[in-house]
C-alpha cells in the first residue's frame, strides 16, 4: 500500500498570519459549535435527561438532587470522556496517518489498539495490584508498536509490509485478551468483554481527569511535531536536505501517537475506527495536506460524540456499546477508503 506523494500544504491567507490557515480555523469553531450542540441534546434526552430550561439552574447548582445525580453523575463525565478519547484517537490517526505517509496507517489498522487493550486487560485481570491500567494500556500499546516495526523490516517507512504486519500483531493481542477472559471469573469476563467492545458507559470523574491529563500534556507535544511531520511526508531525502532527521522525528511522533492511543484506550476501551476517520474528515474539511492535529482532535470529538449520543438513543430502542456503532460505520468507510485509494493506483 504505497501512498502518493502529498501534495503542498495550502499557505496562508492573504493578509492573515504566517502559517494560520482560515479554512481550518471556521471548521474547528464549526465543529466546536456542533460538539457543544451534541452535548447538550446528551444531557437532556431520554428519560433521565435533564429538561432544556431546566439546565441552566443545575449547571448553576441550583437543581434537585436526582438532577444534579444525572448531570454530575452519569451524562457529563461521559460526554467529557468522549470529547476526549475522540480527540485522542484522532490525534493519535493523525501522527500515523502521517508518519505512515498511508491513509490506512491508523492505530486500529496496525493493531496499536488491540496491543493497549491487551496491556490493559493484563493489568486489570493478571496484575491489578501491580501495574496500573493506564500504564498496563501503555505498554500494551509500545510493545505492539515495537513489534509491527520489528516485524515490517523497514518500519514504518514500508506501509505495506507495516498493515500486514499490524493485522497480525492485533489478531496475537486479541488471542492474549482472549486467553486472559478464559482464565478470569464470569463475572470479570463479563466487565472486561463489556470494555472491550469500546463502551463509554458508567465513566467516572477519574476516567475524565485520566484522559485531560493525557492531552494537556501529549497535545502540545504532537503540535510541537507538526511542521516536521509535514515535512517528513514529502519524503526521508527530502526531509532529510530540509533540515529534519526522520528516524528521530518519526521515533517521537509514535511514542506520542502510542501514548495517545493508550490514554483513550484506558478510559474507554479499543473503540475502533475513530482514529481511522477522524483525520481524513477533517483533511477533507479542512483542504489541508499537514497532519491538522487541532482539526483532527476536534473532528474526532465531534465524531465520538455523535456515535455515542446515537448509541443512546438511536431508534432501535435500546443502548449498545459505543464501540459496535463505531465499527459499523468505520467498517463501511474502510471499504469506501481502500477502492479510492486502489482507484487512485496507492494501494
Amino acid at each position: 500500500m504505497r501512498a502518493s506523494a502529498p501534495a503542498p500544504a495550502p499557505g496562508p491567507a492573504p493578509g492573515s498570519p504566517a502559517g494560520l490557515n482560515r479554512r481550518a480555523v471556521v471548521v474547528c469553531l464549526l465543529l466546536a459549535v456542533v460538539t457543544v450542540v451534541l452535548g447538550v441534546v446528551t444531557i437532556t434526552a431520554g428519560e433521565l435527561g435533564i429538561a432544556l430550561g431546566d439546565l441552566p439552574a443545575v449547571l448553576a447548582g441550583n437543581g434537585t438532587r436526582a438532577q444534579e445525580w444525572v448531570l454530575l453523575s452519569n451524562r457529563l463525565p461521559r460526554l467529557l470522556v468522549a470529547v476526549g478519547a475522540g480527540a485522542a484517537f484522532a490525534v493519535s490517526g493523525s501522527i500515523f496517518q502521517s508518519v505512515t505517509r498511508n491513509p490506512l496507517g491508523s492505530p486500529d489498522v496496525i493493531g496499536l489498539g488491540a496491543g493497549a487493550a491487551a496491556g490493559a486487560a493484563a493489568a486489570t485481570l493478571v496484575a491489578p495490584d501491580v501495574v496500573p491500567v493506564p500504564i498496563g494500556a501503555l505498554i500494551g500499546g509500545l510493545a505492539a508498536a515495537a513489534a509491527v516495526l520489528l516485524g515490517a523490516g523497514r518500519g514504518f517507512r514500508a506501509p505495506y509490509r507495516m498493515v500486514v504486519v499490524g493485522i497480525a500483531v492485533g489478531a496475537m493481542a486479541l488471542a492474549f485478551v482472549q486467553l486472559v477472559l478464559a482464565r478470569t471469573t464470569q463475572q470479570e469476563a463479563l466487565q472486561l468483554a463489556a470494555w472491550l467492545n469500546g463502551s463509554l458507559q458508567s465513566r467516572q470523574w477519574s476516567d475524565v481527569a485520566t484522559v485531560a491529563v493525557s492531552l494537556l500534556v501529549l497535545l502540545p507535544a504532537a503540535l510541537a511535531l507538526t511542521r516536521r511531520l509535514q515535512i517528513l511526508e514529502m519524503g526521508d531525502d527530502a526531509a532529510t536536505g530540509l533540515g529534519v532527521a526522520p528516524s528521530l522525528t518519526r521515533n517521537l511522533a509514535i511514542v506520542v501517537g502510542v501514548a495517545l492511543t493508550a490514554a483513550a484506550v484506558t478510559v474507554s476501551g479499543p473503540i475502533a475506527f475513530v482514529a481511522l476517520t477522524g483525520p481524513q474528515i477533517a483533511r477533507r474539511l479542512t483542504g489541508s495536506s499537514g497532519p491538522g492535529m487541532v482539526a483532527a482532535a476536534c473532528t474526532g470529538a465531534t465524531v465520538l460524540v455523535a456515535a455515542d449520543l446515537l448509541a443512546q438513543h438511536g431508534w432501535w430502542g435500546t443502548q449498545y456499546p459505543v464501540g459496535v456503532l463505531t465499527a459499523g460505520l468505520g467498517g463501511i468507510y474502510l471499504a469506501f477508503l481502500l477502492v479510492h485509494e486502489t482507484r487512485r493506483g496507492t494501494a
